[in-house]
């Protein structure tokens, strides 16, 4: 009995209305798509229901290693979720250290209305858990050290809810630590200035606006469902159709649309590019990346290969700077040609 409980519990993010494969939103996700393909692309039923289960999609090798690494990562994360930090931890710290401090402001705005205190600490966790997801993202294509794990989402070659568990187990220790940075702070210093009225607006127990997220087609950012937002509009929201932009091999996509639900990072930071006139586009790497998108041995053990090279030619590299004799020119580095990252 405890042996089938186990298994169950790792399924049990399809029944969790905090995660984005909840059944409800994954229904809601469906319902979108009939929509859109009957509504705007003019597709009769029977085409919608063949474009939507395509067994070439849903059945693909990229697809069936998205389903192997979700249960493999499932197992795994029950190991490793109990040793990190957790929100509890670094709020708790931060308020602590808060009233111990010389400022004299704890509960300064204690008398202000709990609906106003509410929905500003909806808010303000939305955006620091929003903004702080487009960094790492952002961090995870730039920086030569982290592309190894998080191309394991990129090798996905097609595309299906599934694919947003497709991640190397390292690349969700450092988003779950993300998190615990971002709102932890958040929690400390509203309940340091507006006491215990603090809380979020919740539906079944989810911040309101990651409910609208969800219940407005998150599941299809990874999809073969182009859903597109009027240019103006893409400008704040990510599309499904800008998130597909983003794994595309196209040169043009490139290191574009790092946001997770708010386009205006993309927009301040310069990596925006709106969804007009794309479509069929080609998800995977680019073929110097040499890394199969089925293959489990790659997925998990290639990018640990691949970091301590970086890590040994980064080393090595300052290893030359710290011996060069003094006075002794260095040659400008050249980029490898044709090397990007997607």
């Amino acid at each position: 009995m405890e042996f089938f409980n186990e298994v169950i519990g790792l399924f049990s993010d399809f029944a969790n209305p905090k995660k984005r494969v909840f059944l409800g939103y994954l229904g809601i996700s469906l319902l979108i798509a009939f929509a859109w393909l009957i509504f705007y692309h003019k597709t009769n039923i029977r085409g919608a229901i063949a474009r939507i289960f395509d067994r070439k999609i849903w059945f693909s090798g990229s697809a069936q290693t998205d389903y192997k690494i979700f249960l493999i990562n499932r197992v795994f994360t029950g190991f490793i979720s109990p040793l990190l930090l957790t929100q509890v931890a670094i709020a708790t710290a931060i308020y602590m250290a808060l009233v111990r401090s010389d400022l004299t402001l704890w509960g300064v705005y204690s008398d202000v209305s709990i609906g106003v205190v509410v929905g500003m600490f909806s808010v303000a966790m939305f955006v620091a858990d929003d903004f702080t997801k487009y960094l790492m993202h952002r961090w995870m294509h730039k920086w030569p050290i982290l592309w190894p794990i998080h191309k394991v989402h990129h090798a996905a070659e097609t595309m299906t809810p599934m694919t947003v568990y497709r991640v190397h187990p390292l690349e969700g220790v450092l988003y779950a630590t993300r998190s615990v940075m971002a709102q932890g702070p958040v929690i400390a210093v509203f309940y340091y200035f507006f006491g215990d009225s603090v809380n979020l607006y919740t539906i079944v127990g989810v911040n309101v606006i990651v409910f609208v997220f969800h219940v407005t087609g998150s599941n299809l950012r990874h999809s073969h469902v182009d859903i597109k937002y009027p240019a103006w509009i893409e400008h704040v929201f990510i599309s499904p159709a800008q998130h597909q932009i983003h794994h595309s091999i196209a040169e043009e996509h490139y290191d574009k649309n790092f946001g997770a639900a708010l386009a205006i990072w993309d927009w301040m930071f310069g990596s925006l590019h709106v969804s007009e006139g794309e479509a069929d586009l080609e998800f995977g790497l680019t073929e110097n990346e040499a890394h199969p998108s089925s293959d489990l041995y790659t997925a998990y053990i290639g990018p640990l290969k691949e970091m301590a090279r970086v890590t040994a030619s980064f080393w090595h590299r300052i290893t030359l700077v710290v011996r060069r004799p003094r006075g002794t020119a260095t040659a400008r580095p050249q980029r490898a040609e044709g090397s990007s990252s997607s």
